[in-house]
């Protein structure tokens, strides 16, 4: 996996527009939607259970947020990932919070169990998602990306997903092969839901890609260059997430086949 590899894999994607179906929390949806349509995606946001199940056939691709949960979103959670499998179509899921909240805790340990084809999360999440333990701070992360990479091996090995860990350098792994993302902004943890947002741009990323460890780390890599690229002349917060929109829009396979700073690391055992 190299920037040249994640280069094609944009090309692919604006070039097919995946629609992207996302049941995710209420505080990510306009920017979810928005880094999609910007990215050149096109997004969906359908969660309820009477229609969840049937609009992954129209899909390419399946995104699950689990930031805002209700008994009632589970279910359409539930229909949509068993939907997604049953088709064998690529969803992402997104264990926001988990280890905060039994509800969490139990909705998570569910939805991985239904065989997601990539799991994101910041370090606390996949700590706590891999070893029941590890308190996350709100949503945040209160450890390093760096500190989760041996938990990402294990939690990979035996759900079957690749698994990415976001932070100051992002690390993808499908239990033996080990890649970092290196770029982005501090800003980029500032603004609210841009980690749901960076799900559902591994989840534009995955019909286009064979192998889901590649386009994992090409969609990383894309919002690491454009978050470089916002964050120039040391914008505030709110000023960086129209500019990483923009920037979204504005970058094209060349330029992130320049850019991006991807290594493949010595494998995991």
């Amino acid at each position: 996996m190299d920037a040249a590899k994640a280069a094609e894999l944009l090309d692919r994607m604006c070039r097919r527009r995946p629609l992207i179906q996302n049941i995710t929390n209420y505080v990510s949806m306009d920017i979810a939607a928005n880094v999609l349509l910007a990215a050149g995606a096109s997004p969906a946001m359908v969660h309820a259970a009477e229609e969840a199940g049937d609009f992954v056939a129209l899909a390419d691709s399946l995104v699950v947020n689990i930031g805002t949960l209700s008994p009632a979103w589970v279910e359409g959670m539930r229909v949509a990932a068993d939907r997604a499998s049953a088709l064998g179509k690529p969803w992402v899921l997104d264990p926001v919070g988990v280890g905060a909240t039994r509800l969490r805790d139990v909705a998570a340990a569910d939805l991985l169990g239904r065989r997601p084809s990539v799991v994101r999360g910041n370090a606390s999440e996949i700590l706590s998602l891999a070893q029941g333990f590890g308190t996350p701070h709100g949503v945040d992360s209160a450890h390093d990306s760096a500190d989760a990479v041996d938990a990402a091996r294990r939690l990979a090995a035996h759900s079957g997903a690749v698994v990415a860990v976001t932070g100051r350098v992002d690390y993808v792994t499908d239990g033996t092969r080990l890649v970092a993302v290196e770029g982005g902004s501090p800003l980029m943890t500032l603004v609210t839901a841009v980690g749901c947002s960076v799900s559902a741009l591994v989840a534009a990323f995955l019909p286009v890609a064979e192998d889901p460890l590649e386009g994992s780390a090409a969609a990383l890599a894309f919002a690491a260059v454009t978050g470089e690229s916002a964050a120039a002349g040391e914008p505030g917060p709110g000023t960086f997430r129209v500019r990483w929109i923009d920037a979204l829009h504005a970058l094209g396979p060349d330029d992130l086949g320049t850019r991006a700073r991807i290594r493949r690391l010595p494998d995991l055992v």
